[in-house]
């Protein structure tokens, strides 16, 4: 009975073992050497699984995909093409709001506006400012404000989540109140589409002024302290206004740039008529007196916000230079005290030379006679003061300087040299009547010739 139960123990332990290597056997197969292998053993099978069509079984199953639990599945496999589209506010022809925060397609807007895909890409891109006029339609991308105006509505393209969302808004109750004036052309109210163009203009320069006013006020703050007082941090802030400043300006010239070149082109001053165009009225091309106004007010506006700010910069410029001037100015004067100590001590050197020469312990019989101490106490003070007054007259000299050089003007010890003389020591040359600045400079030549001419006859004399 035993030896059953330990034969049935050992198959059991035998079986188990064999399961075991043949599962690690799978798990570490060359799979390499067993597809060359089957490829060799049967190459007309492999030949016909590469040239059999595929069969709707070889597919593997996709459990659940189009029920409810297989939703996400289903979204991640099939992709649906996200079509460009762009956000916007409409305003009718009577100036009301009938669309907030729409969305219109691309092709919608180049369709119906008779736009380029490239008009709408200005808009995208936080690009240069832009006035596009287009058959249909002005398009204007210009600081905060994008926007399509039409003969009888205007699309707002929104800018929310950005800074200027609420310039933004405060432009869209401007343009409500513009478009919703309802005059007699006789009473020379501005069609729809110059009502619109104006709340942009309008919206566009105010902006450009208070942002100009809120850096003009710290720069000038900063350019009165530093008159008072240079000091490190006053500079660094001007630095930081400077640059801000920079910003602003280019940024006024590039909206001033924009319109100037509007105005230039006397087509597209035409074509801005779209209320005239849409019944039917023809105009000439140079016929846009109304149009041309308009942007030249603005124009003016923008130039002089330009104008104010180059002269703020100017201002820092020439201000900057007159610190930098002051400060190498006190530069040299440490440089020169410097070397006002240098030339004390040289001096005081050079009595303590003697001094240390009369102290050694020789026998000079100096110190045997009643005048030895006055005659090396008064020797070594006259040649310290031999040595500091000529290391002060070497310094004033040095420091000395002249724009014509190091002796300054036409002096009498080299008034014979060929040089260059001082403004000053030229004679007054008196303008004859019809006589321009040419003909003036050509005359002082020859006086001056002439006048070398009757030296040096005076010299042979």
């Amino acid at each position: 009975m035993d030896d059953v139960i330990y034969r049935d123990m050992a198959n059991g332990w035998q079986e188990s073992m064999l399961e075991k290597n043949q599962t690690s056997a799978l798990k570490h197969r060359d799979f390499w050497n067993s597809a060359v292998k089957s490829r060799w053993q049967k190459p007309w099978q492999a030949r016909q699984k590469k040239t059999a069509p595929l069969q709707p079984n070889d597919l593997p199953p996709l459990p659940r995909l189009l029920d409810d639990a297989g939703a996400a599945s289903l979204g991640r496999i099939v992709k649906p093409t996200n079509e460009l589209r762009m956000r916007c506010t409409e305003f009718d022809g009577e100036g009301k709001v009938t669309l907030v925060n729409g969305a219109f397609k691309k092709s919608e807007l180049i369709a119906k506006c008779g736009l380029l895909p490239r008009d709408l890409r200005k808009i995208d891109s936080a690009s240069l400012p832009h006035i596009l006029v287009r058959p249909s339609a002005i398009l204007i991308k210009i600081l905060h404000i994008s926007c399509l105006i039409n003969h009888n509505r205007v699309l707002v393209f929104d800018a929310y989540g950005t800074t200027d969302s609420h310039t933004q808004s405060i432009f869209m109750y401007d343009l409500e109140g513009k478009l919703q004036l309802r005059e007699g052309r006789s009473a020379g109210s501005l069609p729809y589409e110059f009502r619109a163009l104006e709340a942009v203009l309008i919206s566009v320069t105010s902006a450009l002024e208070g942002e100009f006013e809120g850096v003009r006020e710290p720069v000038v703050q900063v350019l009165r302290e530093l008159e008072e007082d240079i000091d490190r941090n006053k500079l660094r802030h001007l630095l930081i206004y400077s640059k801000k400043l920079g910003t602003f300006e280019q940024k006024a010239r590039l909206v001033r740039d924009a319109i100037d070149d509007l105005l230039e082109a006397d087509d597209d001053l035409s074509d801005m008529y779209l209320t005239e165009k849409a019944n039917g009225v023809t105009r000439e091309e140079d016929d846009h007196t109304e149009v041309e106004m308009l942007l030249e007010s603005y124009h003016k506006v923008c130039d002089e916000i330009v104008q104010a700010s180059s002269n703020l910069v100017s201002n820092i410029r020439n201000t900057e230079e007159i610190v930098k001037a002051i400060l190498d100015a006190n530069r040299n004067s440490l440089m020169l005290l410097d070397l006002q100590f240098t030339i004390l001590a040289l001096g005081i050197g050079v009595g303590t030379f003697f001094a240390g020469l009369y102290g050694m312990n020789l026998k000079n019989f100096i110190e045997e006679t009643d005048f030895g101490f006055p005659l090396v106490s008064i020797s070594c003070g006259f040649f310290c003061m031999v040595a500091i007054v000529w290391g002060l007259r070497k310094l004033r000299k040095v420091q000395r300087l002249s724009m014509w050089g190091e002796s300054g003007s036409l002096s009498p010890e080299n008034h014979g040299r060929r040089g260059r003389g001082s403004w000053r020591e030229v004679d007054p040359q008196g303008q004859l009547s019809g006589e321009n600045r040419v003909d003036r400079t050509v005359r002082w030549k020859q006086d001056q010739r002439m006048n070398k001419m009757q030296e040096g006859s005076n010299e042979a004399l």
